[in-house]
């Protein structure tokens, strides 16, 4: 029960060790929840799971807690790509429990496009963007801010 508008849905199970001492999902393991995201979101981009290719670093994370988790509910990770900038892009997320649909958690990351080897950011790749717009079905320019 993911809200319409998220490419690329994965549905996870939390482990006993993602809990706290109330048996709640503890709110950092999120973060790990949202990379799992960003690397279903890869495999649908590129069709693999070579993340050695992947031309990106994550900049910025936001994470807005709605409701608990508990470890024996079923997690539906929503993730889709808002904005491409010149030389980054943003993310958008939600989780809610896959059986009755309650928002869990609403999200948004930052990745930066990065050259490893130089250790620095570059300019978005041409190839990237039009990957990224063709898996979302729309353009993605980020909306100019005053």
């Amino acid at each position: 029960m993911t809200s319409p508008g998220f490419t690329v849905v994965h549905d996870l199970r939390p482990r006993f060790r993602d809990t706290d001492a109330m048996g709640h999902v503890n709110n950092a393991v999120y973060v790990t929840y949202l990379e799992v995201a960003r690397q279903e979101y890869w495999r649908a981009l590129e069709g693999e799971t070579d993340y050695g290719r992947v031309p990106f670093i994550l900049a910025h994370v936001s994470i807005d807690f709605r409701a608990e988790a508990l470890v024996h509910e079923t997690l539906r990770i929503g993730v889709r790509c808002d904005w491409i900038g010149s030389k980054s892009f943003g993310f958008a997320y939600e989780i809610r429990d896959k059986a009755s649909g309650r928002l869990i958690v609403e999200a948004t990351s930052v990745q930066v496009c990065y050259d490893y080897d130089a250790k620095r950011s570059i300019p978005m790749p041409a190839e990237l963007r039009a990957e990224l717009e063709r898996l979302e079905g729309r353009p993605l320019a980020r909306a100019a801010t005053a």
